[in-house]
């Protein structure tokens, strides 16, 4: 059975950019899962080098470690010819892996959310603090969060089970446009902020401005 009991979580550090110290981590482990993402890039921390060449990294050294099973999670929309850098990086990573450990399992989940999340929890915390708040596009994005702890019994699920076809696509069971999302979250927080349409190509700005926030709590 599927445990929740923390006190049999181990942690251990590993370096996903260091062949010696990911093949460390995983040794002795009979399944992997690379849950590593980036969302914004910083200096030598770019969308290929954590979701292609990490990416790949850790599916070669679970492969020669022994590893019998692989999850690599990807995210919906995942296109290696994609215009955006990081849908691209997305689906480059994915082939990346499949080269390196062809029986690998992919899992796109949708944005996930959860306590101290990057996403909801970020939103959140600048909602709270801005009157006047910044919306990508014209707001009519769709998205379809998915629950952090359901996505990780779905990989249990997946692991466990014998092979299928693939990839796996996880979604929340609420749609919502980018708009209804904040102002849903804006009325839990209590808050009814203005909210004043922001170009794309802009929206990198912002996600430096979020990540200096404190992180907010539910």
């Amino acid at each position: 059975m599927f445990s929740r009991d923390v006190s049999r979580i181990e942690s251990i550090y590993a370096n996903v950019n260091d062949d010696g110290s990911v093949a460390a981590g995983v040794a002795g482990a009979w399944a992997v899962v690379n849950a590593v993402s980036l969302y914004v890039e910083r200096g030598t921390c770019t969308f290929h080098s954590v979701h292609v060449e990490a990416a790949k990294r850790i599916a070669m050294l679970a492969r020669q470690g022994g590893s019998e099973a692989l999850v690599h999670m990807s995210g919906i929309g995942a296109d290696a010819g994609s215009a955006s850098p990081y849908i691209r990086s997305r689906g480059e990573g994915e082939a990346a892996v499949l080269d390196s450990f062809p029986s690998a399992k992919l899992v796109r989940p949708a944005v996930m959310f959860g306590p101290g999340d990057a996403f909801l929890t970020t939103l959140l915390a600048m909602l709270r603090r801005l009157p006047i708040f910044p919306m990508f596009g014209s707001g009519a994005t769709r998205l379809q969060p998915v629950y952090v702890e359901d996505v990780a019994e779905a990989v249990v699920r997946i692991l466990r089970a014998p092979a299928a076809s693939q990839p796996y696509e996880l979604a929340g069971p609420c749609v919502y446009t980018y708009q209804e999302l904040l102002r849903t979250i804006a009325a839990s927080a209590g808050t009814r902020p203005l909210l004043v349409p922001f170009p794309f190509n802009l929206w990198h700005v912002i996600g430096y401005v979020a990540e200096a926030l404190p992180r907010a709590r539910f």
